[in-house]
């Protein structure tokens, strides 16, 4: 099964953490911000915000869509939304370029981002490194990269096979949905 990638609703819940922060932040703590809004949504409501991969790294979990935005300098001419509102990373940090709007945020979207910040959000970015590595579902990819299933987040967070079996349901009926719609 394979969502959709939000690219739009990515920047705007990533906007709303550098928002939350009102300077620049080290783009490893935004993708670790950004892993955390995502899994708990999963846990909370069975479906993630932004419809990015998940990947275990040396430094933790990550989202691979996002992650690659950030890194990747765009290719002339391809002027993705992320790179219209959030700035290329400036020793390591980047920054809100432009006000992005949260219309693609539902209400409890944008209330899971101000309580993710508002737990994580002063924490240093090594020490949230830490904590995501205690995470069940990552697992060292001694310098590769390894998948993430939404399954193996599901078991971390306590749900019970019947519990698993919905939620990867309705994530298929959605995928399944997300390829019969035209590309916003």
């Amino acid at each position: 099964m394979n969502l959709s990638f939000r690219e739009a609703k990515t920047t705007q819940a990533a906007a709303q953490l550098l928002k939350l922060r009102g300077a620049p932040m080290s783009y490893m703590k935004l993708v670790k911000l950004l892993y955390l809004v995502d899994r708990q949504a999963l846990l909370r409501w069975g479906r993630p915000v932004t419809g990015d991969k998940y990947v275990s790294m040396d430094k933790g979990p990550v989202l691979s869509r996002t992650l690659n935005l950030i890194i990747e300098e765009p290719a002339p001419g391809d002027d993705t939304i992320w790179a219209q509102h959030i700035s290329q990373p400036q020793d390591f940090e980047i920054k809100l370029k432009e006000e992005t709007g949260a219309d693609e945020l539902s209400p409890a979207e944008i209330q899971l981002i101000n309580e993710t910040f508002a737990e994580f959000g002063k924490k240093p970015r090594w020490e949230l490194v830490d904590f995501v590595h205690d995470f069940p579902e990552w697992q060292d990819p001694h310098g590769s990269a390894l998948p993430i299933e939404y399954r193996d987040i599901l078991q971390a967070g306590g749900k019970s096979e019947a519990e698993i079996a919905a939620v990867l349901s309705e994530l298929d009926g959605v995928a399944m949905a997300d390829a019969l719609m035209p590309a916003r």
